[in-house]
């Protein structure tokens, strides 16, 4: 994957939730490779073109929250995946921990948006088949977190 597909511009049907999360997957795999503080990261996202259009409310709550929750997040994506965290894709672990902070930390988006969301931003900007494993393993989580809201009995 090229940084330049990770920087592509959001289409102009989306929803500016979905600009949101476009923008914070975007600044969660800068974090990811650089580390940046998440303010610097901000500060250079929302200067994007689009981002006017995003929803900014919601695009610091999954960044900022995705970032300063990582250890837990990525404790509960680690009995899901199948190799070790630091092997996905740059991609594919920033989309599965939007997921998972949005799964835990956001329980009035219904789960299925949640993973249909993370699913159509590892498509547009990851590999051919990681939506797939991104689809698998929340809902391998959503089955834990929202198990009420699934109508599980555990």
């Amino acid at each position: 994957m090229t940084q330049k597909s990770v920087h592509a511009n959001p289409s102009k049907s989306r929803t500016p939730r979905h600009r949101a999360r476009e923008f914070a997957l975007q600044g969660i795999y800068e974090w990811l490779l650089s580390n940046e503080a998440a303010g610097a990261i901000e500060a250079h996202i929302r200067e994007a073109h689009g981002f006017d259009k995003a929803d900014a409310e919601h695009f610091d709550s999954v960044l900022y929250g995705t970032i300063k929750r990582v250890a837990e997040l990525r404790a509960d994506l680690a009995p899901l995946i199948d190799r070790p965290i630091d092997q996905l894709s740059p991609v594919e672990h920033a989309a599965l921990l939007i997921g998972a902070y949005e799964l835990k930390n956001h329980l009035e988006i219904p789960y299925k948006v949640v993973i249909n969301e993370a699913v159509e931003l590892t498509k547009s900007f990851g590999g051919i088949d990681g939506h797939k494993y991104v689809n698998g393993v929340l809902d391998k989580l959503a089955a834990k977190v929202r198990n009420a809201e699934l109508g599980s009995a555990d």
